[in-house]
Protein backbone atom coordinates (compact mmCIF):
# COMPACT_ATOMS: atom_id res chain seq x y z
CA UNK A 1 0.00 0.00 0.00
CA UNK A 2 1.69 2.95 -1.01
CA UNK A 3 1.86 6.28 1.03
CA UNK A 4 0.31 4.52 4.25
CA UNK A 5 2.89 5.87 6.44
CA UNK A 6 1.78 9.51 4.95
CA UNK A 7 -2.19 8.92 5.73
CA UNK A 8 -1.09 7.03 9.15
CA UNK A 9 -0.01 10.50 10.25
CA UNK A 10 -2.71 13.20 9.19
CA UNK A 11 -4.93 10.14 10.92
CA UNK A 12 -2.89 10.53 14.45
CA UNK A 13 -3.05 14.21 13.50
CA UNK A 14 -6.24 14.52 12.81
CA UNK A 15 -6.90 11.94 16.36
CA UNK A 16 -4.63 14.54 18.26
CA UNK A 17 -6.84 18.06 16.96
CA UNK A 18 -10.29 15.99 17.92
CA UNK A 19 -8.40 15.39 21.54
CA UNK A 20 -7.61 18.79 21.45
CA UNK A 21 -11.34 19.72 21.06
CA UNK A 22 -12.55 17.62 23.40
CA UNK A 23 -9.82 18.21 26.21
CA UNK A 24 -10.08 22.13 25.68
CA UNK A 25 -14.08 21.68 26.02
CA UNK A 26 -13.68 19.77 29.27
CA UNK A 27 -11.76 22.12 30.48
CA UNK A 28 -14.61 24.51 31.12
CA UNK A 29 -16.65 21.98 33.24
CA UNK A 30 -16.16 20.43 36.68
CA UNK A 31 -14.36 17.34 36.68
CA UNK A 32 -15.41 15.67 39.95
CA UNK A 33 -13.86 12.44 40.84
CA UNK A 34 -14.30 8.96 39.46
CA UNK A 35 -17.27 8.02 41.72
CA UNK A 36 -18.80 11.54 41.04
CA UNK A 37 -18.39 12.45 37.35
CA UNK A 38 -18.76 16.11 36.65
CA UNK A 39 -20.25 16.87 33.06
CA UNK A 40 -15.94 17.26 31.93
CA UNK A 41 -15.10 13.91 33.24
CA UNK A 42 -16.09 11.80 30.09
CA UNK A 43 -14.70 14.88 27.88
CA UNK A 44 -11.68 14.37 29.15
CA UNK A 45 -10.96 11.09 29.64
CA UNK A 46 -12.23 10.60 25.85
CA UNK A 47 -10.03 13.46 24.97
CA UNK A 48 -7.04 11.19 26.69
CA UNK A 49 -8.35 8.33 24.96
CA UNK A 50 -8.12 9.64 21.42
CA UNK A 51 -4.98 11.43 22.31
CA UNK A 52 -3.24 8.04 22.85
CA UNK A 53 -4.50 6.47 20.12
CA UNK A 54 -3.48 9.53 17.60
CA UNK A 55 0.16 9.11 19.21
CA UNK A 56 0.15 5.25 18.30
CA UNK A 57 -1.01 5.89 14.98
CA UNK A 58 1.21 8.88 13.95
CA UNK A 59 3.83 6.51 15.77
CA UNK A 60 2.92 4.00 13.34
CA UNK A 61 2.92 6.33 10.45
CA UNK A 62 6.32 7.88 10.84
CA UNK A 63 8.01 4.27 10.87
CA UNK A 64 6.18 3.27 7.61
CA UNK A 65 6.83 6.60 6.12
CA UNK A 66 10.92 6.30 6.69
CA UNK A 67 10.82 2.90 5.14
CA UNK A 68 8.37 4.19 2.16
CA UNK A 69 11.00 6.93 1.24
CA UNK A 70 9.27 9.83 -0.80
CA UNK A 71 6.21 11.20 -0.30
CA UNK A 72 3.44 11.87 -3.44
CA UNK A 73 1.59 15.11 -4.06
CA UNK A 74 -0.51 17.13 -1.42
CA UNK A 75 -4.45 16.21 -3.01
CA UNK A 76 -5.31 20.26 -3.03
CA UNK A 77 -8.22 19.67 -4.45
CA UNK A 78 -10.00 17.01 -2.15
CA UNK A 79 -9.10 19.52 0.72
CA UNK A 80 -10.77 22.21 -1.32
CA UNK A 81 -14.03 20.34 -1.47
CA UNK A 82 -13.84 19.00 1.85
CA UNK A 83 -13.08 21.98 3.69
CA UNK A 84 -15.73 23.80 1.30
CA UNK A 85 -18.15 21.18 2.34
CA UNK A 86 -17.78 21.48 5.76
CA UNK A 87 -17.82 25.41 5.80
CA UNK A 88 -21.23 25.26 3.02
CA UNK A 89 -22.73 22.83 5.92
CA UNK A 90 -21.98 25.08 8.72
CA UNK A 91 -23.14 28.14 7.01
CA UNK A 92 -26.13 27.01 5.62
CA UNK A 93 -28.18 24.85 8.25
CA UNK A 94 -30.18 26.68 9.90
CA UNK A 95 -30.72 28.66 7.10
CA UNK A 96 -31.86 26.78 4.28
CA UNK A 97 -32.38 23.40 6.29
CA UNK A 98 -31.41 19.95 6.58
CA UNK A 99 -31.98 18.39 3.44
CA UNK A 100 -30.57 21.39 1.15
CA UNK A 101 -27.46 21.63 3.66
CA UNK A 102 -26.91 17.77 3.86
CA UNK A 103 -27.61 17.48 0.18
CA UNK A 104 -24.60 20.08 -0.44
CA UNK A 105 -22.15 19.23 1.65
CA UNK A 106 -22.48 15.19 0.84
CA UNK A 107 -22.31 16.95 -3.10
CA UNK A 108 -19.01 18.67 -2.10
CA UNK A 109 -17.23 15.81 -0.23
CA UNK A 110 -18.09 13.08 -2.98
CA UNK A 111 -16.56 15.77 -5.85
CA UNK A 112 -13.41 15.62 -3.69
CA UNK A 113 -12.33 12.14 -5.40
CA UNK A 114 -11.55 12.44 -8.60
CA UNK A 115 -12.49 8.65 -8.84
CA UNK A 116 -16.05 10.42 -8.61
CA UNK A 117 -18.04 11.26 -11.28
CA UNK A 118 -21.36 13.72 -11.16
CA UNK A 119 -23.41 10.89 -11.47
CA UNK A 120 -21.74 8.96 -8.54
CA UNK A 121 -21.63 12.27 -6.70
CA UNK A 122 -25.45 12.63 -6.81
CA UNK A 123 -25.99 9.72 -5.55
CA UNK A 124 -24.03 10.09 -2.58
CA UNK A 125 -25.51 12.84 -1.85
CA UNK A 126 -28.96 11.58 -2.62
CA UNK A 127 -28.30 9.05 -0.69
CA UNK A 128 -26.78 10.78 2.63
CA UNK A 129 -29.48 12.98 2.62
CA UNK A 130 -32.34 11.00 2.83
CA UNK A 131 -30.51 8.86 5.76
CA UNK A 132 -29.84 12.12 6.94
CA UNK A 133 -33.24 12.69 7.81
CA UNK A 134 -34.50 8.91 8.84
CA UNK A 135 -31.73 9.49 11.46
CA UNK A 136 -32.19 12.90 12.89
CA UNK A 137 -35.18 14.57 11.59
CA UNK A 138 -37.59 11.49 12.03
CA UNK A 139 -35.68 9.28 14.14
CA UNK A 140 -33.83 11.29 16.86
CA UNK A 141 -35.92 14.11 16.56
CA UNK A 142 -33.85 17.12 15.85
CA UNK A 143 -35.16 20.37 16.21
CA UNK A 144 -33.44 21.30 12.85
CA UNK A 145 -36.16 22.30 9.96
CA UNK A 146 -36.06 19.69 6.28
CA UNK A 147 -36.76 22.76 4.66
CA UNK A 148 -35.16 26.31 6.27
CA UNK A 149 -36.55 29.70 6.08
CA UNK A 150 -34.58 31.21 3.21
CA UNK A 151 -36.16 28.78 0.58
CA UNK A 152 -39.69 28.90 1.97
CA UNK A 153 -41.78 31.45 -0.22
Amino acid sequence: MQHAGLKDILSGLIFLGIAAAFGYAASGYPLGTALRMGPGYFPLVLAGALAVLGLAIMAKGITAAAAEGEIGPVPWRGIAFIIGALVFFGATIKGIGLAPSVFGAGLLSALASRQNGPVAALTVAVALTVLCILVFHYGLGLSVPVVGPWLRF
